[in-house]
């Protein structure tokens, strides 16, 4: 998911050095939304192995 997200920034701005600011602000707000989606998923993902880690030792 977060190579999903480097790759739509890596498009942006590619996009916005050839002058193509709508695509530009399309695709970093959709970088921005894949990198929030991802760190809310590694978020609860660390929160649930350390609540099973507990529950084991």
């Amino acid at each position: 998911m977060i190579r999903l997200a480097i790759l739509f920034a890596v498009i942006s701005m590619l996009a916005a050095a050839f002058g193509f600011y709508g695509v530009s602000n399309a695709s970093a707000d959709i970088a921005k939304f894949i990198a929030l989606v991802f760190a809310v998923m590694f978020i609860a993902a660390i929160a649930i192995g350390v609540a099973a880690a507990r529950k084991v030792t």
